[in-house]
């Protein structure tokens, strides 16, 4: 049961309301940011609620019980609140979001509403429309080991027992050039044999992208040029000179762990795990005429 704010309490049981709704939302970076759907900024603990970011409530949800509930936020995209380029780089993936039920002529007298997490971003043109995961979601997260012939450990955890630090796993490089959208022609710190990081994980250290992450997709060298390829274009544009660092991959087989990483002893899978097509494979030393005909003949 929730407990109603007596100055709350008060003022709703007046005549007439001075109600909004106020939005805090702070990223996974500790960036907080404010919004609200009254005709002017509201500041509440310190945090200023913005009126002029268009955000407001489209659609929301409650279940009883362990149902995920939920809802939608939509507002609109501007550089004084949330930018295109942000959302397209991830800053707002998971973001934590609250939800406070407000008195405009009395931001003292408010209800909190709900705590979610922010889902799926949808856009079009310069509109957005946020879904709001409740509490619950977070009982829909697969807990514990999974049965699987591939690793389940990320490198470089300590189940996995590799440390990250040692050079032959990092390394900083520059972009020279770009050779593709998503494809980049760079110079490493060091030689490393082709393909060693791909599967891994790039950092931009300056530019436009300075701090985000990217995967890496593949690693390879045409002549003396050293390419990576990225699985999605960055948010930001790349500009050579611009400096990162990479992390090395691991596909998560059982012959990458042994034969490029050497730490099968720490392999966290189950290579011989029968597959699917276990049960209509052909018995070791039989012959091809098993084709469902007699065997007498």
């Amino acid at each position: 049961m929730r407990e109603m704010p007596a100055a709350l309490a008060a003022r709703l049981a007046e005549g007439a309301t001075t109600l909004c709704h106020c939005w805090s939302l702070t990223r996974r970076d500790g960036v907080a940011l404010g919004f609200t759907d009254h005709d002017r900024d509201l500041t509440l603990d310190g945090l200023t609620y913005a009126a002029g970011s268009g955000l407001e409530a489209a659609e929301a949800s409650a279940e009883l019980g362990f149902a995920v509930g939920g809802g939608d936020v939509a507002g609109a995209l501007s550089s004084a609140g949330i930018a295109p380029d942000d959302i397209a780089a991830g800053l707002y993936d998971g973001a934590s979001v609250e939800t406070w039920l407000v008195d405009w002529s009395a931001p003292e007298a408010r209800l909190l509403l709900d705590v979610a997490t922010l889902g799926e971003i949808r856009r079009a043109g310069t509109a957005f429309v946020a879904e709001l995961r409740g509490l619950m979601q977070a009982l829909d997260v697969e807990q514990g080991r999974l049965y699987r012939a591939t690793c389940d450990a990320e490198l470089g955890e300590p189940r996995c027992g590799i440390d990250l630090a040692d050079p032959r796993w990092r390394t900083s490089g520059t972009v020279l050039a770009l050779a593709g959208p998503s494809r980049l022609a760079v110079g490493l710190g060091g030689a490393f044999a082709e393909c060693w990081f791909a599967a891994g994980r790039l950092r931009w250290m300056s530019g436009a992208n300075a701090s985000l992450d990217a995967d890496l997709r593949a690693h390879g060298r045409s002549g003396t040029t050293v390419t990576l390829d990225l699985w999605q274009p960055p948010a930001r544009a790349i500009s050579p000179g611009d400096a990162f660092t990479l992390t090395a991959g691991c596909d998560k087989r059982f012959a990458t762990c042994r034969e490029k990483i050497a730490n099968s002893l720490n392999f966290q899978g189950f290579p011989h795990m029968p597959g699917n097509d276990f049960v209509i494979r052909p018995a070791p030393g039989s012959s091809t005429a098993l084709d469902g005909g007699s065997l007498f003949r």
